[in-house]
Parts: C-alpha cells; sequence; structure tokens
C-alpha cells in the first residue's frame, strides 16, 4: 500500500487533478496495481468530467432511477456514516467508487451538495484513506485545501510521496522554496516537485527550475497538450491514453507528453520504493 497525495498551497487552479488523472490512468495501463483516486472536492466535476460524461446522470436522474456513485448522493457520504457506523469489512471502498479499468482503476469522487454538510463530511477523509489502504496498492490522493490545515497536515503526513504542483510562473515557484525552507513536511525525502501545464518554450524551463531549486531530478513535468485538455472535458482520457500508448514516431506533437507522464509516474514508483525501503 502507498499513498500518493498531490498538493497545492493557494488558491490558483494548477492543474492537480488533470495531473492526477494522467498519472493515475498511465499506471493503470502500464502496471499490475490496484490504484484508487480520491477526490477531496466539494462541487467540482473536474475528476468526474475526465472519465464520464454528464449526461449519464441526467438520463438517469429522468427515468427516477438513483444516480448513486454518479451524482455522489451515495458515494463518498454513505462511505462516511458507513465507516462512523463502524460497519467496516474486507474491500468497503469498493462498494462506493466507479470503475475506469476493473481491478486497475477506481474513482472515489468529491462531495456534491450542500456546503454546509461538507464541513462536517471533511472531517471523515483521514479514516476513509487509511480504510482504502487496505485495499488497494496504490492510493492517490486529490488533496484540497477547503479540508482545513489540521486534516491537510494529517493527510500529509501519513503520505508515503508528497507531490507538490506549482505552474511555471516564477512567483510561484519563489513562494514554493520559501514554503519549504519553513514547512518541514514538505523538505522531506519522499517529497517531489510537479510542474503542471508545462511549456519547455518559456524562460523557466525544468532544468532553470531544479537549478533555481538546487534540486536534482526531483522536478517533473506535465506538458500542456491540447489533445490531452480536450480527453479530460470530453469523458475521453482512458481511450487517449490507450491510444498514446502505442506512439513511436518521435515527431509526434502528443509524444513529449506521454513521455513525460512515463517519467513522472516511473519517479513516483521509485519514491515509494524507496520510502519502502526506508521503513524497513
Amino acid at each position: 500500500m502507498a499513498i500518493i497525495t498531490f498538493w497545492s498551497n493557494g488558491k490558483e487552479e494548477v492543474g492537480k487533478t488533470l495531473s492526477i488523472v494522467a498519472i493515475a490512468t498511465n499506471m493503470a495501463i502500464e502496471h499490475n496495481k490496484k490504484i484508487l483516486v480520491i477526490s477531496t472536492s466539494c462541487n467540482d466535476k473536474t475528476l468526474s468530467n475526465c472519465y464520464w460524461e454528464e449526461k449519464e446522470t441526467t438520463f438517469k436522474k429522468s427515468l427516477g432511477i438513483q444516480a448513486s456513485v454518479v451524482g455522489n448522493q451515495s458515494g463518498i457520504e454513505a462511505l462516511s456514516r458507513t465507516i462512523k457506523s463502524k460497519r467496516i469489512y474486507p474491500d468497503i471502498v469498493r462498494d462506493y467508487t466507479k470503475v475506469v479499468f476493473k481491478d486497475r482503476l477506481e474513482i472515489l469522487l468529491g462531495y456534491e451538495g450542500n456546503k454546509s454538510f461538507f464541513e462536517a463530511l471533511k472531517n471523515d477523509y483521514v479514516e476513509i484513506i487509511k480504510v482504502a489502504s487496505k485495499c488497494y496498492d496504490y492510493i492517490f490522493v486529490d488533496l484540497d485545501n477547503n479540508l482545513g490545515k489540521d486534516n491537510v497536515d494529517t493527510i500529509l503526513q501519513m503520505s508515503t510521496v508528497v507531490v507538490e504542483a506549482v505552474t511555471q510562473r516564477i512567483s510561484k515557484i519563489e513562494y514554493l522554496k520559501e514554503l519549504r525552507q519553513h514547512t518541514p513536511i514538505l523538505n522531506k525525502f519522499n517529497t517531489m516537485i510537479l510542474i503542471t501545464k508545462y511549456n519547455d518554450e518559456l524562460k523557466y524551463t525544468k532544468k532553470n527550475i531544479e537549478r533555481y531549486l538546487k534540486m536534482k531530478n526531483e522536478v517533473g513535468v506535465i506538458p500542456f497538450d491540447t489533445l490531452y485538455f480536450e480527453a479530460c472535458e470530453e469523458a475521453q482520457v482512458p481511450d487517449l491514453f490507450l491510444r498514446l500508448r502505442r506512439l513511436s514516431d518521435e515527431k509526434d506533437p502528443h509524444i513529449t507528453f506521454i513521455k513525460e507522464v512515463k517519467n513522472v509516474s516511473q519517479r513516483i514508483i521509485q519514491k515509494i520504493e524507496e520510502a519502502q525501503m526506508n521503513i524497513r
């Protein structure tokens, strides 16, 4: 079991969720692991839109069918109630997830509903992650700051690997550098930095950022790719990755994207192995 938490400090949209989707989908295809992605968001359909069309929920509701996990009224909410009631059994979390690839990739969507209820629900995520860790090889946590500082700190502390997502803007990179210097939990051996929406034509390239941060092989990138961006809007991510894995033409405009996703995936796996060896 390994908990891989993606986190970004700040309100700016950094593409953290789309980065998790790319890496988790790639790992599910390339590796024989049971993977769960947990969203800690409230009323955010970014993750869901990558895999399922909204009309699925609308169609079910029009027929009077409970849209359970799609609408998520019996997803994270029902799982929280079940865990609180102590009715825990092996693979309990799987009853509340949506399946992307059978026995490979499942999604526990974030809460959709009244924000006042979420204020009570958010305190259950730590226990939900602990329970899920008994059922999956890799758990990707899309950590949202709306969980509150105590919950965020606890989840970061219990994580096997922490991926700090940041954009390519120098002001954000400077802030991250300062934050790492004053936040011990972000300066441990099990952390890495991920530059999202990366563009290698900008001044602050991966190499320049590594030099500035005085870090070697600890900075990964997820390039901005128009084909991937569109797939995320149209619930086509699984199909896209199944096609991209067969790319071999070095001149293909999308090959850099898939290569970097694979590089980051491999670095995360290495981090997991290093952390597990450290524990032993």
